[in-house]
């Protein structure tokens, strides 16, 4: 009793389940539910322009926040201390300049 699987490009995740063990060789499809990503993905797409351009606005803030509060944590867990010793060094070596 052998199985393939085959994944389609079908929309919703589909899957061919081909069994060898089947007298005709028939396909089972099974529907495999979207996950999170794929629904928003498809929802963005749908979005008519000025909504679109609301949603970027949206989500620009919302990454450079979650982008800031990593930085934060890292930097208060000393994560960046070596990269920041370095760069000093550097700057002191003549290595760099200031912008």
């Amino acid at each position: 009793m052998k199985s393939k699987i085959k994944y389609s490009n079908e929309p919703l995740g589909m899957v061919e389940i081909v069994s060898d063990f089947l007298p005709s060789l028939a396909l089972v499809r099974e529907e495999q539910p979207m996950s999170t990503v794929e629904t928003i993905e498809q929802a963005i797409q749908a979005l008519p322009p000025g909504e679109l351009a609301r949603f970027r606005n949206w989500f620009a803030k919302f990454d450079a926040s979650a982008w800031d509060k990593q930085i934060e944590a890292d930097a208060t867990a000393g994560r960046l201390d070596r990269i920041a010793e370095e760069a000093i060094e550097e700057y002191g070596n003549g290595k760099a300049r200031e912008l």
